[in-house]
C-alpha cells in the first residue's frame, strides 16, 4: 500500500514538473492524486494512525468514487469532444455517493486489514447501487474510448486506446479475482486500486505524452509561414 501510494504520488509530481498544465494533464494528475490518496488511507487505516478507522474508510471511499467521472471526462477531452450530459451525470452520481459514504453514519461501519487487501463493512443497501455505479461508468468509459478511437488521428487514437487499456487493467483482474474467491467481494475497492498502479503508469507514460503531441500538432497547424 505504501509503495503504491509513493509510486502514484511520484507520477503526479513528475507530471506537474514535466508538463505544462492543460485541462487533460490536470485530469490525469487528479486521477493519480485520488489513486494515491486511497492507497494512503489504506496504509493509515491498517496502521491505526491518528484518525479512527471509520474516518480513513470514508476518505478512501470518497477518493475512489471520484475516479470514474474523471476518467470519462478525460476520454471526452482526448477525443476532442465537448463534455456534456454523460460527464455531468457521472459527476452528479459521484457527488451523491461521496455524500452518502462521507456523512451517513451507518454507510461504512468498519474495515478489516489483510496482507494484500482491505475489506470494508458497508451497508448492504449500498452494495448493488455502488457496484453498478462503479462498473457502469468504467464500462461506459471503455466503450466511449473504443468507439471514438477509430474516428480520430493517430495521437488521439493512441491516447484513447491507452486509456482503454488502463480501464481493462482494472476491470479484468478485479472481476477475475472476485469470481474465483467470493469472499473478496467486500474488498473490490482495495483490489481494484491495487491493480490501478498499472493505470497510473499508462496515464503517466503514454496518455500524458500523447496529449502533449496533440498540443504541439495543433500549434503547428496555426503557425504562420515566415
Amino acid at each position: 500500500m505504501l509503495a503504491t501510494f509513493l509510486i502514484e504520488l511520484l507520477f503526479a509530481v513528475y507530471l506537474l514538473w514535466r508538463y505544462q498544465l492543460t485541462a487533460i494533464t490536470r485530469l490525469i494528475v487528479a486521477i493519480l492524486f485520488f489513486l494515491a490518496l486511497f492507497q494512503g488511507t489504506e496504509f493509515l487505516l491498517c496502521g491505526g494512525l491518528a484518525l479512527e478507522s471509520g474516518m480513513w474508510s470514508r476518505i478512501g471511499y470518497a477518493s475512489i468514487t471520484m475516479l470514474p467521472p474523471l476518467g470519462i471526462h478525460l476520454a471526452y477531452l482526448l477525443a476532442n469532444k465537448r463534455p456534456g450530459l454523460i460527464v455531468g451525470a457521472s459527476y452528479v452520481t459521484a457527488a451523491a455517493f461521496i455524500g452518502y459514504f462521507g456523512f451517513v453514519s451507518y454507510a461504512i461501519s468498519g474495515a478489516t486489514c489483510y496482507s494484500n487487501y482491505v475489506t470494508f463493512d458497508t451497508a448492504n443497501a449500498s452494495t448493488i447501487p455502488y457496484t453498478l455505479y462503479y462498473y457502469g461508468w468504467l464500462f461506459i468509459g471503455t466503450f466511449l474510448a473504443f468507439k471514438w478511437a477509430g474516428e480520430l488521428d493517430k495521437h488521439r487514437r493512441s491516447a484513447l486506446y491507452a486509456l482503454m487499456a488502463g480501464y481493462l487493467a482494472l476491470l479484468i483482474p478485479t472481476t477475475t479475482v472476485t469470481m474465483m474467491w467470493n469472499e473478496t467481494m467486500a474488498a473490490i475497492p482495495s483490489i481494484m486500486c491495487g491493480f490501478a498502479v498499472i493505470l497510473a503508469g499508462i496515464l503517466t507514460l503514454k496518455v500524458a505524452p500523447e496529449s502533449i503531441k496533440l498540443r504541439s500538432r495543433s500549434r503547428s497547424r496555426f503557425r504562420l509561414p515566415l
